[in-house]
């Protein structure tokens, strides 16, 4: 049987089973009466074999000759260039692949030692499986662990670490200035009177690896805090007195939280109280109240305006009463309001709006 072997290729010879050599480019004949058989295989890249051990091909020199070996150990992985050109990267294991065309390197790299050194253009190369990349925001600042002991803090930016013997982790921690929001707070006052609060306060973390190793979850810490302070100054006042000083709530609770602030490693900022709920029977109660104020208070008002209305009709009178000419030239303007008023007014046979007209002019 003729066969071609192309020069893209490799063949492989063998009698009764048994490997005999490695065919080059060419035309050959293969004598199957007598046990020989073939197979060729394309020569661009990595070494694919089926059911072949490559150690029983590589007893053929120029076997051996053709191809690049790449022995990549436990923990390792290596980069695998071609031409000078990186185009992946190998997990631990055994490669081969054809050098007839191409030139293949390797670089091994050891990722038992979790800090990674590669530029970061290679990363992109390299399967997300082999290392860990953490993000560190704006404002943020990243804690770095191995195997859950603290190593260092992380500044803005991305960073790599290889996914080896190490375990690696990272929390972040946010610098900025965060609120913390109390709602719907019940607490009872010192008369038993039950009311709801919603109130809100700012901090910053001052010392993020000591918040994170030291205290194991820092905000609610800070949330039981603030709810204790709120609980201390409610609790010893009065319903009333509390509407009367709940302007001075927030100041108290600042100062409560500023005198802890260091044990939880953060500066509180601001503080201040968004609402108070009352019940609804104690809210219907206020509103009559306010209502009752409000009535009293138009009460008040109505009497000082109708005492200064007669205080003026009484000085009015006092004038008139010390003045002729001022009484008459009262009468004379009432009476000229009567007739702009009133269109005829007849009494027996006579008019007596005009009259009274004719009066008006002799007296001007």
């Amino acid at each position: 049987m003729k066969i071609i072997v192309k020069e893209s290729e490799r063949g492989f010879l063998f009698k009764n089973g048994k490997f005999q050599r490695m065919l080059e480019p060419g035309k050959y004949y293969v004598k199957s009466f007598l046990g020989e058989t073939f197979f060729a295989t394309p020569v661009d890249r990595a070494v694919k074999l089926k059911d072949i051990d490559i150690n029983v091909l590589l007893r053929d020199e120029n076997f051996a000759k053709s191809v690049t070996k790449a022995e990549v150990p436990d923990v390792h992985f290596a980069l695998h260039f071609e031409d000078g050109r990186v185009i992946d990267a190998l997990s631990a294991g055994t490669y081969f692949f054809w050098n007839i065309f191409h030139t293949h390197t390797f670089q091994i790299i050891d990722i038992s030692k979790p800090r990674c050194e590669l530029p970061r253009e290679l990363m992109s190369v390299i399967p997300a499986a082999f290392y860990h990349q953490f993000e560190v925001p704006e404002g943020e600042t990243g804690l770095l662990f191995f195997d859950g002991t603290f190593q260092e803090k992380l500044s803005n930016g991305t960073h790599f670490f290889w996914n080896g013997a190490v375990k690696v982790s990272c929390q972040l921690v946010d610098l900025r200035t965060q609120p913390l929001e109390i709602n719907g707070q019940e607490i009872l006052t010192a008369d038993k009177v039950t009311l709801r609060l919603n109130f809100v306060c700012t901090y910053r973390i001052v010392d993020a690896v000591k918040i994170c190793n030291t205290l194991k979850d820092y905000r609610e810490q800070i949330y039981v805090l603030t709810q204790l302070a709120l609980r201390e100054y409610i609790g010893r006042l009065k319903f009333d007195e509390l509407l009367e000083q709940k302007d001075s709530i927030a100041h108290f609770i600042l100062g409560r939280l500023q005198e802890k602030q260091d044990s939880l490693f953060i500066t509180f900022l601001s503080a201040g109280l968004k609402d108070i709920i009352l019940p609804g029977e104690i809210r219907d109660i206020m509103n009559m109240v306010l209502i009752a104020e409000k009535n009293a208070q138009a009460n008040v008002i109505s009497r000082r305006e109708e005492v200064a209305s007669t205080r003026s009709l009484l000085n009015t009178a006092k004038l008139m009463e010390e003045n002729t000419t001022l009484y008459k030239l009262k009468e004379l303007e009432y009476l000229e309001k009567i007739c702009d008023k009133v269109g005829n007014i007849s009494v027996g046979n006579g008019n007596l709006l005009g009259q009274l007209s004719e009066l008006i002019g002799r007296n001007n």
